[in-house]
């Protein structure tokens, strides 16, 4: 196979994909809509608690049909309020995903609360709700639920398991911004739901967060928390910490939220464009072997990223070896971004414990133990593409025939790794 453009680039051949990236990857799209909005805010000089925040707050709770939203700083703070406004105590314990982003998880440590890590399943990586039943105690008093990279988790089982062990979710929908989950909106799925609005996000703001419910205890919990200016708006003996709070401030600034307005409106434009570019290619590359969880018929996912599993066959390439070859046909492929939370050092040196201060370190789990194999070997056979969330067919086809190019000359280029491997041992 000598034409230059048939054999694969690391045997020599031509790399696949010539086409720039810098516009297919173009995010987040800010455009003079955007600048208007935030100038406006600027020209009515108003920037801490401008009446944005409020419009944006209704955006929200229409897109999700929640009856309150509260805007954060960022979805962090949103996430700490989630712990806070269900009352989380010193020594409850919350069954949570270890392949999640940190924020999932870290901030209920400040309230004492014990993350009990739980098995994904590897049709959705969601948490596995065969693995929940079997990790739940008496001091189990909820549930986090993350849609990761915007696949919405096996939801009915987990309100089943939740309703018989009367289980609070934490829905942490903050890859899912316009997936829904049998016709109901990510953000409306749990007791307490949460969006991050940061700048990756699918409708970014910068930095931001919100804080969704239908409880007005909940409401009421998280505000005085740490929004300041609305305490003394509450019509309950609640107001009394308005000159206070609970210490903290997690309001968003208006001029995020400014952007955060924009961005959601286009939000179903932009989303249908992407997923649209990363189905096709799915389609392309699932001859292969790949697992890219194209969403079952009750599910309309979005993909904040697109992250495929590779399940490595007999005499097939290895994960590093499919990425290497990948990236000389000029394809822009790596590894998954989150390490596994329960293999970091917060946890297995111990060092959540000047967090979380039990007054009994006999309670406190010795995370260096924790074994989720599951979890672990999926994540292991994951790759992680480009979102192409601006692309045009052009690269899509280049991407589709850098693999084919890879799958078809699998052999040759073992032999060629395997040539360098001894060549560099030898040496």
């Amino acid at each position: 196979m000598n034409d230059k453009n048939t054999l694969a680039a690391v045997l020599g051949g031509a790399p696949a994909v010539t086409e720039i990236h810098d516009r297919a990857l173009n995010w987040p799209i800010l455009t003079s809509e955007d600048e208007h909005a935030v100038i406006d805010v600027m020209r009515d000089g108003n920037i801490s608690t401008h009446p944005v925040i409020r419009e944006l707050e209704k955006d929200y709770a229409s897109l999700t049909k929640r009856r309150y939203a509260l805007a954060h700083n960022n979805g962090t703070s949103a996430l700490f309020a989630a712990f806070f406004a269900i009352d989380l105590q010193p020594g409850d314990e919350v069954i949570v995903p270890s392949a999640t982003f940190w924020a999932s998880v870290v901030p209920m440590l400040w309230l004492g609360a014990i993350p009990v890590f739980c098995e994904s399943e590897p049709e959705r990586l969601g948490l596995d709700p065969d693995d929940i039943e079997r990790k739940i105690t008496p001091r189990t008093k909820a549930i986090v639920v993350v849609h990761l990279w915007g696949l919405p988790s096996k939801m009915k089982r987990i309100k089943e398991i939740a309703e018989k062990y009367h289980l609070k979710i934490i829905e942490d929908a903050s890859h899912a911004h316009g997936a829904y989950w049998n016709g109901q909106p990510c953000g409306s799925l749990g007791d307490i739901s949460v969006f991050s609005l940061q700048g990756d996000k699918l409708a970014p703001a910068g930095e931001g967060g919100i804080f969704l419910c239908d409880n007005p205890i909940y409401m009421e919990r998280a505000t005085c928390l740490g929004d300041i200016t609305r305490i003394i708006e509450l019509d309950t003996p609640a107001q009394r910490f308005a000159a206070t709070s609970f210490g903290m401030k997690t309001r968003i600034a208006p001029l995020s939220a400014a952007i955060a307005r924009v961005q959601l409106r286009y939000l179903k434009e932009r989303n249908t464009l992407r997923t649209s570019n990363i189905e096709y290619v799915s389609r392309g590359i699932e001859e292969y072997g790949f697992h890219t969880y194209l969403a079952p018929e009750h599910i309309e996912r979005t993909y904040f990223e697109y992250i495929v599993r590779y399940d490595i066959p007999k005499d097939g390439l290895s994960i590093n070896e499919l990425i290497s070859a990948l990236q000389r046909e000029g394809c822009l492929i790596g590894r998954p971004r989150y390490p596994l939370l329960h293999q970091q050092p917060l946890f297995t040196e111990g060092a959540y414990k000047s967090i979380v201060r039990l007054s009994d370190d006999r309670r406190l789990p010795d995370y260096s133990k924790v074994s989720l194999p599951i979890t672990e070997i999926s994540n292991s056979n994951l790759i992680k593409l480009p979102s192409f969330p601006n692309a045009c067919k052009d690269i899509l086809d280049q991407y589709l025939k850098a693999f084919e190019k890879v799958f078809s000359q699998t052999r040759e280029i073992k032999e060629y790794f395997s040539k360098n491997k001894k060549r560099a041992e030898e040496k």
